[in-house]
């Protein structure tokens, strides 16, 4: 099976709290972007598309590898996916790939054995894959008073991390389907989902967690300080 990986890496820093896009933000001395290549690619992912802000372009192109393909993605992370997703299959060597994983840039520890248990879960036949943790935290539902009106049963709740992998022809008609709509999704299932398709899960992992805020990247420097 021939997977091309996508990362999305046009969002912006600001909750972090950095003056540059968050995938250009260092970790260990390097890019959040570079560590989610090399996730992808040690879990099997030869070919990588990577969707930035078109300001800084030519930053990301000075600091990927240079058989990385580098993309303008656009104002929401449906945008961006989707013109990643253009250029996936138009700098693809024939036949192109069978398989696609969108990855976050903003989980740059994700464990190569997750992005490998997506592909296996593709190769088996699943047409849309997600890596997820179950919800170990009490939930509630909460009013706009701010006072708890209900708790939510947990036991069937999970936290859906990235990479999500799917059939390539199966995300190209999910997409196309969405095309115009006004509805922003928040992640790629969420895409596939809507247009009716089934989607299975794997397991995830902790150390793909999301870095968001300053807090979250101190800790994953200490998780990488030699």
């Amino acid at each position: 099976m021939h997977a091309v990986g996508i990362v999305a890496a046009a969002g912006s820093g600001l909750r972090l709290g950095a003056e540059m896009p968050k995938a250009l933000v260092l970790l260990g001395g390097r890019p959040l972007v570079c560590w989610a290549v090399e996730s992808l690619r040690a879990g099997g992912v030869a070919d990588v598309v990577v969707a930035v802000p078109a300001p800084q372009h030519a930053a990301f192109a000075a600091v990927l590898p240079a058989d990385v393909h580098v993309v303008v993605g656009g104002d929401t992370r449906t945008a961006s996916v989707r013109a990643a997703l253009a250029a996936a299959g138009e700098h693809a060597d024939a036949p192109g790939p069978s398989a696609v994983l969108v990855h976050d840039a903003a989980r740059p520890l994700t464990p190569p054995d997750v992005v490998a248990r997506v592909l296996a879960a593709l190769a088996a036949g699943a047409l849309a894959v997600v890596p997820v943790l179950p919800v170990v935290d009490t939930t509630v539902v909460v009013g706009d008073d701010g006072v708890v009106t209900a708790d939510v049963p947990r036991s069937t709740l999970r936290r859906v991390q990235t990479p999500q992998g799917f059939d390539r022809a199966t995300l190209v008609a999910a997409y196309a389907r969405v095309h115009g709509a006004a509805a922003e999704f928040t992640d790629d299932a969420s895409v596939v989902r809507a247009a009716g398709v089934a989607v299975h899960t794997v397991a995830g992992d902790e150390r793909a967690r999301k870095i968001t805020v300053a807090h979250d990247l101190l800790t994953a420097e200490r998780e990488v300080a030699p």
